[in-house]
């Protein structure tokens, strides 16, 4: 996926797929036993084409692009640290002929080439929080 064709959030084009590959480090079935029984996951990655960002005030777009609130009260992807956070659907975990494992995900806001640093599984119970405030979405 190129830049200026990503969803601005994850899971808003949910048929996009796209393909995690595990570093040979960490290609074993062992890091992946069990992951296969979640339906989504959480993807910790790094937004590596934007450089990190020291404005302390942004202005979102769901906002009309005039309104700046804190980059903490935001989901800008110019940070202070880079970090990206995105919930999709864990479509299949594959095994390529070189070993590599792959994990096939849905609705993903990746760029090709994005490093991602941690997944963990999405659990309901303690990921989905009743009664959240939702803020000015």
């Amino acid at each position: 996926m190129e830049k200026f064709g990503i969803p601005r959030q994850a899971g808003l084009v949910p048929e996009l797929e796209a393909r995690v590959e595990l570093l040979p480090e960490f290609s074993h079935p062992e890091a992946v036993r069990a992951l296969e029984q979640f339906s989504h996951i959480w993807l910790i990655w790094g937004f590596s084409e934007n450089s990190t960002s020291s404005n302390l005030t942004v202005r979102p777009p769901r906002l009309g692009g005039s309104t700046r609130v804190g980059v903490f009260a935001s989901r800008s992807p110019f940070r202070p640290n880079g970090l990206g956070l995105s919930a999709v659907k864990l479509k299949k975990i594959v095994t390529g002929g070189d070993g590599i494992i792959s994990i096939i995900v849905g609705g993903a806001d990746l760029l090709d080439g994005t490093p991602v640093y941690d997944i963990k599984p999405y659990i309901p119970l303690s990921d989905c929080i009743e009664g959240a405030l939702d803020g000015y979405t």
